[in-house]
């Protein structure tokens, strides 16, 4: 038997409603803060993931699903969603448009890294991006939004770390690295290996490092916050005015980097023990100097990206509301004779056109035993037609959780299944 390829997910019906469920309320948060939806392709030249993500990240040397065409032409299947879009703003100019621009999407994409619970080789993410500002209340604004729907889902013990990892100007960012490899170097030997190759390039993410040993030397490393320049201490220091004074609590964890070469300022990761061990919900940050990085103008942004296999096992995992799925308003039960089919089909027909669900025989079963299936699938009433009914336009509608009946005539059914 063929499977499904490993670290990937089959989504059955009893589950898409659990998902249709999480995504009307994220388009609907969307819609209330002003962004609209993009859709950009599921794979893109490789070289946008290399010059926007950094060819020395974690995710472009080990994790990115990439093939050659026929042309001999280099693309990768989408590892994540901020390059895509910042590239379709530049393609398709529309920071001509009135800024900032608000833009949010649900796609899947793709890593090949370990399949363990919440996290698979195909994932779904939520995310958002907002182009063309620098202030730090746009920041805020973010934050905010996640937050909205944290609680709107009733996910509980949401923690929001907020860090700053300063701009790229000589006496912020580039000053703090070489402090910290001054910091490091004294325990460079006891690093792991991703990390002593890291120490050169992106000091910074050894920072983030997942490694007990690395994460015991990082303990009491020197802090960003303490380094960064005038004006990125003032954006830090003005976000966090305006996060209390939207209610949001934080955390300033000086351990959040992020793993991506394009992040600027700003960076945040929502977490929740609702999740399990891997406590992630998603994470993002400001990307001041990424439209650039891949050939577009000066475009400050901002945006995270929120794992959707991890929100709904928050949501289970905590017992969080999921309606049904739908079952048929009706069920129409038609005896064998091929008139009454063709009346069942019609009707059917005609309540599907006035958005009501309607179901009727497909598999050729006797009376009996459309009945059972009526019953089965949750139909809340039975409206039986025979050669009788036909000639008559009327038939019993029987209720099927009160046994209430009523004859009701086939013109009247829309009017009587609205009360």
């Amino acid at each position: 038997m063929i499977q499904k390829p490993r670290g990937t997910l089959d989504i059955l019906p009893s589950d898409s409603v659990k998902w249709q469920y999480v995504e009307d309320i994220i388009r609907n948060i969307c819609k209330s803060y002003g962004f609209a939806e993009i859709r950009v392709p599921t794979f893109e030249a490789t070289e946008l993931f290399q010059r926007g993500m950094g060819d020395a990240t974690d995710v472009v040397q080990k994790e990115m699903y990439t093939f050659t065409d026929r042309e001999n032409r280099s693309y990768t299947l989408r590892p994540e969603g901020t390059a895509n879009v910042i590239r379709s703003v530049i393609e398709n100019s529309l920071y001509g448009d009135a800024l900032p621009l608000k833009l949010y999407y649900i796609m899947s994409c793709f890593r090949y890294e370990k399949p363990q619970a919440g996290r698979s080789r195909e994932y779904y993410t939520f995310g958002i991006e907002q182009v063309g500002a620098t202030s730090p209340i746009v920041d805020g604004e973010v934050i905010s939004l996640a937050d909205t729907l944290f609680r709107k889902l009733g996910i509980g013990n949401i923690a929001i770390n907020i860090n700053t990892i300063g701009c790229m100007k000589d006496d912020c960012r580039p000053k703090y690295n070489k402090i910290l490899k001054e910091y490091l170097r004294e325990s460079y030997d006891n690093l792991c290996d991703a990390c002593k190759s890291r120490f050169e390039r992106n000091p910074t993410r050894i920072l983030d490092c997942k490694s007990d040993i690395c994460k015991n030397i990082v303990a009491n490393a020197p802090k960003h916050k303490d380094y960064v320049c005038v004006e990125c201490k003032e954006h830090f220091d003005k976000l966090q005015i305006y996060l209390r004074s939207s209610g949001i609590e934080f955390i300033i964890n000086p351990l959040i980097v992020r793993g991506f070469d394009y992040y600027t300022k700003t960076v945040f990761e929502f977490t929740s023990k609702s999740v399990g061990a891997q406590d992630a919900l998603g994470g993002g940050g400001r990307y001041d100097g990424l439209s650039e990085l891949i050939g577009g103008p000066k475009l400050p942004g901002i945006g995270f990206g929120l794992g959707l296999t991890r929100i709904i096992m928050a949501l289970e995992n905590i017992g969080g509301y999921f309606p049904e799925r739908d079952k048929p308003l009706i069920y129409i039960a038609a005896l064998s004779d091929d008139k009454a089919k063709e009346t069942a089909v019609a009707l059917v027909r005609k309540l599907r056109d006035s958005n009501v669900y309607a179901e009727t025989d497909n598999m050729e079963r006797s009376l009996k035993s459309q009945m059972k299936y009526a019953d089965k699938i949750g139909a809340k009433f039975v409206y039986i037609i025979g050669d009788k009914e036909v000639a008559e336009k009327k038939a019993v509608l029987k209720n099927m959780r009160t046994s209430e009946q009523n004859e009701v005539g086939f013109d009247e059914l829309i009017k009587r299944l609205e009360r």
